[in-house]
C-alpha cells in the first residue's frame, strides 16, 4: 500500500503592533482555476494565531493556484478596543507546485501594513 501524501498547507497570523498572535481571525481558502474561484474551507485562527488543523492535507493539496483571504476587518471589529486599521480583507494568492511539500503562509499584520512569505 503506497504512503499517504504528506503535503500540507498551514497559516499563522501575527499582530505585530501588539506583539501577539492574531487569535480568532476568520479566513477563507479558495482554489483558483482560470476565472473560477472555489471556496474550499473557512476557518478561524486559534489562540496561537494558527488553525487547529492544516487547511489542506495529503491528497487534498494539489498543484495549482490558491488564495487565502484573511478577514482583517471582521477580526479588528471583534476586539473590545476596536483598534484602528486600514485593511479590510488581505488576499494572498500563491502557487502550489509540489503536492508533497509543506506550504506555510504567515501573515504579519499591523494597522497600516502587512507582510507575508513562504514559511516552513
Amino acid at each position: 500500500m503506497p504512503d499517504e501524501p504528506t503535503g500540507r498547507l498551514t497559516v499563522h497570523a501575527l499582530d505585530t503592533a501588539r506583539g501577539m498572535p492574531a487569535a480568532s481571525m476568520p479566513l477563507g481558502l479558495y482554489r483558483i482555476e482560470g476565472e473560477a474561484r472555489t471556496l474550499l474551507t473557512t476557518r478561524h485562527t486559534n489562540s496561537d494565531g494558527r488553525c487547529d488543523a492544516p487547511l489542506l492535507l495529503g491528497n487534498a493539496l494539489r498543484p495549482g493556484v490558491y488564495e487565502i483571504v484573511f478577514d482583517v476587518g471582521a477580526w479588528r471589529s471583534s476586539h473590545d478596543d476596536h483598534a484602528e486599521g486600514f485593511y479590510d480583507l488581505v488576499p494572498i494568492r500563491f502557487r502550489v507546485t509540489e503536492a508533497s511539500a509543506h506550504y506555510h503562509i504567515p501573515l504579519l499584520l499591523s494597522p497600516f501594513g502587512y507582510s507575508t512569505y513562504r514559511g516552513s
